[in-house]
């Protein structure tokens, strides 16, 4: 069966307009055009396109969309079931937190008591759920499955003063490198108090401190553009002064 632009448009739930856009950037284009000049869709572009929209729904951005879908080898049945994981992962993380809020609330009312590493359930799921969607695959093959996943038991059974701590540290760490910067110089004082500041802080969610792992981490902040923008965000070749502060202070 084929539809027109604007009966898919309803049926999907998205305007024509963003069809069209769609269309010009070379993402979803219609089986045919009629010959009134009509875009005319078909199933499988409708199957493409319910692709779209569940990437979408993830955050995904539109060039990173293409950049999947027109694969050669890319396969639809394998993406609909990743799709499925992710939003039962997402489910069970909503429940997570919808218990959490219970038991605080019944904490309130004075009904029962809480563990204060307990009141951080599911935000953590959440953190580690981001951190592993963004880095999992690199540091999982830099330092071991086994290293990773102790990294995160620890990171779950922080404590409430143990997390404010954490915290505190990486806003520490940023203020005294950008200080440090001026001195221009990764052996000074200030620049190893950051490598210092920065190995304490490292040191609450690693199982054990490694001196080779800690300059291989710095490394990666500069070779990486996600570390390197966050550490570049507000004084550029911050996370270069790092690394060179880290690879002294590891020495």
């Amino acid at each position: 069966m084929e539809y027109s632009i604007r009966e898919i448009s309803k049926m999907a739930g998205v305007s024509t307009r963003t069809l069209r856009y769609y269309d010009e950037i070379g993402l979803l284009s219609p089986c045919r055009v009629s010959s009134s000049g009509y875009r005319i869709y078909g199933k499988e572009e409708i199957g493409m396109l319910q692709q779209i929209l569940f990437y979408r729904e993830f955050e995904l951005p539109l060039e990173k969309i293409a950049e999947i879908i027109k694969k050669k080898n890319f396969d639809r049945e394998k993406a609909l079931v990743e799709h499925k994981e992710k939003l039962i992962a997402k489910r069970n993380q909503i429940d997570l937190m919808l218990s959490n809020l219970d038991e605080s609330i019944r904490e309130m009312k004075g009904e029962t008591e809480m563990k204060d590493q307990d009141k951080f359930k599911g935000l953590k799921e959440k953190n580690l759920k981001a951190n592993e969607e963004k880095y999992g695959k690199e540091i999982r093959e830099k330092y071991g499955e086994e290293v990773v996943e102790e990294s995160n038991r620890k990171y779950q059974n922080q404590s409430q003063e143990t997390y404010e701590k954490a915290e505190k540290l990486s806003l520490e760490i940023i203020e005294k490198l950008y200080a440090a910067m001026e001195t221009g110089d990764p052996s000074s004082e200030a620049a190893q108090e950051v490598a210092g500041l920065h190995k304490e802080w490292i040191s609450i969610y690693w199982p054990v401190y490694d001196r080779e792992a800690h300059r291989g981490l710095a490394q990666m902040y500069v070779e990486d553009e996600r570390f390197r923008a966050y550490y570049d965000k507000d004084k550029e070749g911050a996370a270069e002064f790092l690394r060179d502060s880290i690879n002294v202070f590891a020495k």
